[in-house]
């Protein structure tokens, strides 16, 4: 399997050190979730996803993975480009030797949001030129960025001690009746459109995935402050706000002719309040992974939900 990406622009790239919380990259992606400040309030193997039979147009082709920091995988050994945060045992990767792609591309990026799609990312190029004409297979893991989920979840890490027990974060995000949150889930939307018609027009005999995000709190609502300071009762809006951008992702790719892949459901239980060996989002910076990210094993599971929606 000849595997590419940006090899040559990651080899004269510099090495860089790792922020907690962020994920382990200079740039400090932000759907890690929280800045340098927050990071310092925030306080393993995994076998290759099993090869199944997947549909004729994913299998032997072109395979391209775009997305953000929750594509790439930054702090999880080996990391193949330190400036993106990739790993070599991401979901695409995982994905890719399951369906025994001829040709891989992944240029997923720490900190990429939509408009690093079609526009660059610093040094990186923009994601969508890796798209060819012959690409079979594409999987698309991006929106939380647009969001600036970092500085939600600062706010929210701030603000929680100064009432722990109440949820001064979803106050102070819905003043005047109005939820700031979903306005700016509303806004992404188009956007994430706008990419997915460019993906079908570069590959027109791609099939197009589109990943959501995983289960990064209790789904019951229930808190776990001395792991994550977000005040209790922000717990539960926080979970909210990421099934509202999930929604939002499954019915853009419902229109805009893609699938929808689920990796929340699957991940229900393994959110970053549980222990090592359980949990599948690091709380914080670790050896195996970037904090508020998924871990290997969060990855393989990704992977397996990615398979099984092209076996569907």
């Amino acid at each position: 399997m000849s595997v590419s990406g940006r090899s040559t622009t990651s080899a004269r790239r510099e090495a860089v050190q790792s922020a907690s919380v962020p994920g382990a990259v200079a740039r400090a992606p932000r759907l890690a979730f929280a800045t340098a400040a927050a990071a310092a309030l925030l306080i393993g193997a995994a076998a290759p996803a099993a090869a199944a039979p997947v549909g004729e147009r994913a299998a032997g082709g072109h395979y391209v993975a775009l997305g953000d920091s929750y594509s790439s995988g930054p702090g999880i050994p080996q990391q193949t480009d330190t400036v993106c945060g990739r790993s070599d045992r991401n979901y695409p990767s995982l994905v890719a030797n399951a369906v025994g792609a001829a040709d891989f591309t992944d240029v997923t990026c720490a900190g990429a949001d939509t408009t690093h799609m079609a526009g660059s990312q610093e040094s990186a190029p923009p994601q969508l030129d890796a798209l060819r004409p012959d690409t079979t297979l594409v999987t698309l893991g991006v929106g939380g960025n647009d969001l600036d989920l970092a500085g939600i979840i600062t706010r929210c890490v701030l603000v929680g001690y100064l009432a722990p027990n109440g949820s001064p974060c979803k106050s102070s995000f819905t003043l005047f009746g109005r939820d700031a949150i979903d306005s700016r889930i509303n806004a992404t939307a188009p956007k994430i459109d706008a990419v997915l018609k460019e993906i079908h027009a570069r590959s027109p005999q791609a099939r197009v995935l589109l990943v959501g995000y995983p289960s990064l709190l209790p789904d019951d609502g229930s808190s776990c402050r001395e792991t994550i300071p977000l005040a209790a009762g922000d717990f539960g809006w926080v979970r909210d706000k990421e099934k509202h951008l999930n929604t939002m992702l499954a019915q853009q790719a419902n229109v805009y002719d893609a699938d929808y892949v689920d990796t929340y459901g699957p991940s229900v239980g393994h959110d970053a309040c549980r222990p090592a060996g359980t949990r599948w989002i690091e709380p914080a910076d670790s050896a195996e992974g970037a904090g508020f990210h998924p871990n290997a094993t969060g990855h393989r599971s990704m992977a397996d939900a990615v398979l099984s929606t092209l076996n569907g």
